[in-house]
């Protein structure tokens, strides 16, 4: 999955280079013409769908307000919403329950990055057609919310030949890698999202980010476009995301993460 989701980003990020090329073929047309088209708003309302080379198959989710400066500049905040997951997570299936669990995982990830930023127009798009490439910088802290991964577990008693003997008593509780194995027969399936909810645990970083933005959009006061970029993570304690009886959780959990992302994005602009 993570090398399918590393393809997809890549693929992505190949048709956005490509409008920039055709951002730069335009701006070589209009010459001295660009001054005329700067923008005439004031702020801009972007939200968006992310995706990241540390999260499922859609990372999370981001909303952005940009106020313009001048022709060129433009100040952002913005508040991303991802799930940070860890490379080494690997969904597998329980045969006898058809349960599907991750073995090992102990905690879910949910990151929440508040930033601020500058943003900077590269090559401006005619009045109504074509590409704007904008690069942006980035800063703010990362709340990392610790949630306790739950399964269903079967304690039903048995005999030799593994029948049941008595009724069925099935538990929900987090899993422990002192307790449950990876191939663990009686893991019965994953628990609800939000079993553990009320035990979450917030751990605090911060982040960095660099990108550039293609806007596609037609309209003076609507926006589309995709963002793709870098983004650099730190927390003073590794993130608790997998345990294992084998190693120490500092030796297979990280403190630092690195991530290529892409976000596609509409909004609206006054």
């Amino acid at each position: 999955m993570g090398a399918l989701r590393f393809r997809i980003l890549l693929g992505l990020t190949g048709l956005a280079a490509l409008g920039s090329q055709t951002a730069l073929g335009q701006a070589r047309r209009s010459g001295s013409g660009a001054a005329a088209d700067a923008p005439t708003y004031q702020r801009e309302l972007t939200y968006g769908i992310n995706f990241n080379t540390n999260g499922g198959m859609i990372g999370g989710a981001m909303f952005r307000s940009t106020r313009s400066l001048s022709a060129d500049w433009s100040r952002f905040w913005m508040l991303e919403v991802v799930e940070v997951k860890h490379p080494k997570e690997q969904r597998v299936q329980n045969y006898y329950s058809g349960g599907i669990y991750v073995p090992g995982k102990t905690n879910y990830a949910f990151v929440l990055r508040p930033s601020i930023g500058a943003q900077r127009v590269i090559f401006r798009k005619a009045p109504d057609s074509g590409v704007q490439v904008s690069g942006l910088a980035g800063i703010g802290p990362s709340v990392a919310l610790m949630m306790p991964y739950y399964i269903y577990y079967d304690y039903t008693k048995r005999d030799a030949d593994n029948n049941a003997i008595g009724p069925d008593d099935i538990r929900i509780e987090q899993y422990d890698p002192n307790k449950h194995s990876p191939d663990d027969i009686f893991i019965y399936d994953r628990a609800p999202l939000f079993s553990g909810a009320n035990e979450t645990k917030p751990q605090i970083g911060g982040h960095v980010r660099g990108a550039l933005t293609f806007e596609y959009g037609r309209y003076r006061d609507a926006v589309a476009g995709v963002e793709t970029g870098f983004l650099f993570e730190a927390y003073p304690q590794n993130l608790p995301i997998l345990g294992s009886n084998a190693v120490s959780a500092d030796q297979l959990n990280n403190k630092y993460f690195t991530s290529v992302y892409l976000t596609i994005y509409l909004g609206t602009r006054k």
